[in-house]
């Protein structure tokens, strides 16, 4: 008992503590990311292969999984189907495309939003440069698709 007697004897000192590395830990909190400078790929390794080319491979990966996508796609497409089941299909293609295109013209208002708080904040309180302004729409809207 006297153990938690002490404790709450010191619970003003865990306060001023915590409270100390909140205002430490707060000055961080300044830095950002559109400042943020990308470290050399070829710099680092994994497996004795470096960054660059290990990415390179990942793209590989990507546009062999895209291929195989596409050929089982067209050898599907090839198959029979029952009348049925091909009027289902269609339905569901049908209301999944109106969803799709409703959805988005919202992200489209949406990003229209977006892309001018970004020129507010970076061109005209930041004051960065057009191109990089520009760099940072684009990848903004890459993100959104």
């Amino acid at each position: 008992m006297k153990f938690f007697k002490d404790l709450k004897a010191a619970r003003p000192l865990f306060a001023l503590l915590a409270f100390c590395a909140l205002i430490l830990v707060g000055g961080a909190a300044h830095a950002s990311e559109a400042e943020l400078v990308l470290p050399d790929l070829s710099s680092a390794s994994f497996l004795g292969i470096n960054g660059h080319d290990l990415l390179l491979y990942g793209l590989g990966v990507c546009a062999l999984g895209m291929i195989f996508g596409l050929v089982i796609y067209s050898q599907v497409k090839g198959l029979p189907v029952h009348q049925s089941m091909k009027e289902i299909s269609e339905l569901i293609y049908e209301t999944c495309k109106t969803y799709l295109i409703t959805q988005g013209k919202f992200i489209l208002i949406l990003e229209v939003f977006i892309g001018i708080i970004i020129w507010v904040y970076f061109y005209n309180l930041r004051h960065f440069s057009l191109d990089k302004v520009a760099m940072i729409l684009l990848f903004s809207l890459i993100g959104i698709a």
